[in-house]
Order: C-alpha cells, then structure tokens, then sequence
C-alpha cells in the first residue's frame, strides 16, 4: 500500500460524521511581554465542530500554524471518533517518526478538537470519556502576574493576586536571559526576590519557583539550597530535561520538590525521565505533548512511579485550559495546574456565554457535553495577526549578556 493510501484512504468505511473543515486562527491577544495564541476549529458533516488550542511560542507560531494546515489536509472525510489513529497515522505516516515541536503542537491542538467533537455528539464532558471525575474542582496557580513587573514591585503585585483569591503562585527570580552559569549578583538578586514575595504574602500561599531549564546543576543546588527557608512549594526545571542525568543530580540534592516536563513531549520522551526518577512531578503542556490522550497516558505512566502531575499551560484561559482541566479531573496524581492571568481578559472577550472562573483558587468542571467552551469566530477572524504585529524579542549581541 502507498503513502499516499495509508494516510488518506477511507475504503470500504462506511463514516457517518466525516471531518469537512479544518480553520486556523492566529491571534495577537494584546498582552504585554507574550506571544500570539493558534486556535483550532474542526468542523464535520453533521454541523458539529470541535475547538482545540496549540501551544505557540514567539517567532514560531507560524511554523506551527503551517503544520496544522499540513496535517489536515489528511483528515478530510475522516471519521471524528479515531482519535487514537489519528495520532498515530500522523506521527508514523505524516512526519515518519521524526517529530519537531510544530508538528507536537500541531497534533495537539488538532486533537483537542476531535475530542470536542466527540463529547458534543455524545452529549458529554470529555472527562466522562476518559473514565470519570477523581475530583470536581480543579486548584490552580497564577502564572503571568509578573512579567512586567521590577523586583521592587513584585511584593505589592503578588499581594494583589493573592487577594483576588490564589493561593499559589509561581514566577522566575531570574531576570535576565537564559544563561547555563550565572554571576554571583544574579543568583542572590533570584534569592532576594524569593524572599520578598515570601515575606509579601505570608507562609499560607504556596509558591512556585519557575528556572526556565537555564542553569547548570552547581548553580541550581546552591540557590535551591539558599531558597528552602522560603519554603517554595517546588522548584521547576532547574536543568535542562535534555541531561537527565544532570536533572536527577539536582533533584537527589536538594529538599523541595523538583518539577520538570514541559520540554518533552509524548510517552517516549518521559519513560527515561520516570526510570531515572529525575523528578518528583512532571509538567507536561496539553497544547504541545500530544493532546489530551497522550497526557492521559504520560499521568497513568508516571503513577506507576509514585510521580504527581502539574500540567504547564502558557496557554490562554478558554480552549487550551478547558482540555486541560477535563484531563485533570481524571487522573489520581494530580497536583495544580497553570493558570496564565495576563491572558484572562482576553478569554472573556472572546468565549461565548460563561467563560471559565477562578474562585477561591480552583475551577470548578461543568457539565457542559465537549470541552465545555466555544468561542466566537467572529470576534477571533478580527484579531487575526500577521507576522510583523509583535514586537521581536531581544536577543543580545556578543558580550552584552554574557557569550
């Protein structure tokens, strides 16, 4: 059988809801210091469609935009219910097993969607499709509430957050770029700022010390080591996932929980990382591991090895976070989860009806069949964006920022 037949061929399948539609919308949601967000729709035969969300990063958004287009090219006229060969056919057939972080949160987003489709046609939350609720409300932590924010100002503005209701925060001490070895001045200014928001808002709220994956394990250690007395709730990415070996050091020295995730993507990327035992939870992203199923099977791979589960979710705060939650309802070993407040203006401007709410620091699941959210296409068709709309990031010259 060809390529071409493998992936495209619907033969002696007799599909009643077929996949006619697949729309792409890329949007500027007008927030300082981030990065465009892609939305998915998948519309059938039968007038039902499914939204998902990609997880984007700068200057890559197009790519992964040009991806989506890619791949759906293949999913016309298929059933939306096989899900699970979707996935597969794509990862095989599509891209021959090389996957790249387009393609990962291209499926994802993609995938997503399906899901939706499937919970709307059986008139179901998606999580009574994956096995039913562990939990009916789901604890999240902000996110975002700092990026344009100095270190004098990062008290007053975690306070502010506290009051509208979080209970755990997470931010990275670390201002400048990601540099492996730091100065001496930047790891105590990280420890500074630690201790700042710690005295800003009391022992009761849990925080969460985001690294970024930049640093090399000595300088990790040392500023984990200077950090305990702040009791950070957990201490993420302090190495890159990319050295497990390197990652597994710094978790075997220091005390809080070490947390890692978010650079990996499907089953095969996190085995290494559970039989190393190189962290004590993992964080991977809805929008760029695999979708909704691979999550599921990465969770239920790392209870195996007693591993709690935070999903990362730079993500917005409608489709994205509404997979995510779904997913979290179900699994034993979860955690919290990411909640990006710089974006949550944005979700309610573009979410039809109600919107997902924070209260008291968790979301509460609804019983609404899908996902539970639809968004207005209108409104997203107006905010599509071109390449040039955002500002580039900063990338310095030799010597500027270190080599």
């Amino acid at each position: 059988m060809s390529y071409e037949s493998v992936i495209t061929s619907n033969e002696e399948i007799d599909v009643v809801m077929k996949i006619e539609r697949i729309k792409t919308f890329l949007v500027n949601p007008n927030v300082k210091k981030t990065k465009k967000l892609l939305f998915v729709k998948v519309e059938t035969s039968e007038g039902i469609s499914g939204w998902g969300e990609c997880y984007t990063q700068p200057d890559r958004d197009s790519s992964i935009k040009m991806m989506v287009e890619g791949i759906s090219r293949y999913l016309i006229g298929r059933d939306p219910f096989n899900i699970k060969h979707f996935t597969y056919f794509a990862y095989n057939d599509f891209v021959s097993k090389r996957g790249s972080m387009e393609y990962y949160c291209a499926i994802s987003g993609i995938e997503q969607a399906l899901w939706d489709i499937v919970g709307k046609a059986l008139n179901t939350p998606v999580y009574n499709l994956l096995g039913g609720l562990c939990r009916e409300k789901i604890r999240v932590y902000a996110n975002g509430w700092d990026a344009w924010f100095s270190d004098d100002e990062l008290p007053e503005r975690a306070k502010q957050i506290v009051d509208k209701g979080f209970t755990a925060l997470k931010f990275d001490p670390f201002r400048g770029p990601f540099r492996m070895h730091v100065s001496k001045e930047e790891e105590n200014n990280a420890i500074k700022c630690v201790k700042m928001v710690r005295e800003a808002v009391g022992k009761k709220v849990d925080l969460l010390i985001e690294v970024h994956r930049r640093l090399a394990p000595i300088n990790a250690i040392r500023v984990a080591r200077e950090i305990e007395e702040y009791n950070p709730f957990w201490y993420e990415e302090p190495v890159s996932s990319r050295n497990l070996d390197a990652l597994a050091e710094v978790k075997n020295k220091v005390k809080h929980a070490v947390v890692a995730g978010e650079q990996l993507y499907t089953k095969e990327d996190f085995r290494e990382l559970f039989e190393k035992r190189a962290v004590d939870i993992i964080n991977p992203d809805i929008g760029c591991c695999g979708g909704i199923l691979e999550l599921k099977e990465i969770a239920a791979m790392a209870e195996a090895y007693y591993i709690g589960v935070s999903p990362h979710n730079y993500n917005s705060t409608t489709i994205a976070t509404a997979a995510t939650i779904q997913l979290c309802a179900v699994i034993p070993n979860f955690i919290i989860v990411e909640y990006f407040i710089n974006f949550e203006n944005f979700g309610r401007e573009i979410c039809y009806k109600e919107p997902l709410e924070v209260k008291n620091g968790y979301i509460k699941l609804s019983n609404k069949p899908g996902l539970g959210l639809e968004l207005n296409e209108e409104a997203l068709t107006h905010l599509c964006c071109n390449d040039t709309e955002l500002p580039k990031r900063k990338i310095p010259y030799p010597n500027e920022e270190g080599p």
